[in-house]
């Protein structure tokens, strides 16, 4: 079987692995460095790593028996330019949807730029937790109420940077978190708003959810796009019988 799997994420990795296990071919297609070192490699694995154009997606899923996307829940555009490709080339495709998680008491928006407006009229420091591609959003706040989480690459200090975030205030760390490593941070910067995505369990979102609420911190949350597709389970179960079909 020839596999093909969009998506530096838990599950995109945990499928990868499980399927190469199984004697499938796997291509694994992550759009960044930080990406491919998450995601190891194997005799069954390979790992391309890099943005694609449609026609280089197109090639790749020629003559592949199924293609996951297994991007992050919040990457519609990437599942979008997936899909596209995969009709272009007649390859059957299968979203795996993440499981969304409970966010009782949470002020939700629909965009970045709708919860920076709401931000700039409440006080108190600000943790970021949704990545640096959405920083520009929150560039019409004070900077020195910003403490961004982003991955350690160049790419997110020079977006902190772009929108004047002080050196002192970027966290530079790779999660997921503990709720007490969040807990610390949220109280070493005295943090009063604490604005993240919904990473479901393996983007650590449950451990953040419960240090705002221990801390006291108003946790403010971007909604998912919305989107259909399978679950983890399933998807695997669809795979292991293509492969089992397959000899």
């Amino acid at each position: 079987m020839k596999l093909i799997i969009f998506g530096g994420t838990t599950e995109g990795r945990e499928l990868s692995q499980r399927m190469a296990a199984a004697g499938a071919e796997v291509t694994v297609c992550v759009a960044t460095e930080y990406g491919g070192e998450t995601q190891p490699a194997g005799d069954r694995l390979r790992v391309r790593v890099g943005p694609m154009t449609a026609l280089e997606k197109q090639a790749l899923l020629q003559n592949a028996d199924l293609c996951v996307d297994a991007t992050h829940p919040y990457a519609s555009h990437i599942s979008v330019s997936v899909r596209e490709a995969c009709e272009a080339v007649g390859t059957p495709y299968h979203r795996l949807l993440r499981r969304e998680s409970e966010a009782e008491g949470a002020m939700v928006f629909d965009t970045a730029a709708e919860a920076a407006a709401y931000l700039t009229e409440r006080e108190g420091n600000i943790l970021l937790t949704t990545g640096a591609k959405e920083l520009p959003a929150f560039a019409a706040i004070d900077p020195a109420r910003l403490y961004p989480r982003v991955l350690a690459s160049h790419a997110a200090l020079d977006a902190c940077e772009a929108i004047g975030v002080p050196r002192k205030n970027i966290i530079a760390m790779q999660g997921p978190f503990s709720q007490e490593l969040n807990e610390a941070i949220l109280r070493q910067f005295q943090i009063r708003l604490l604005v993240t995505k919904d990473g479901g369990a393996p983007g650590g979102f449950p451990e953040k959810a419960a240090a705002a609420k221990t801390t006291g911190a108003a946790l403010i949350l971007l909604r998912r796009p919305e989107e259909t597709g399978e679950s983890f389970e399933d998807i695997l179960a669809l795979c292991l019988n293509i492969q089992t079909n397959h000899f």
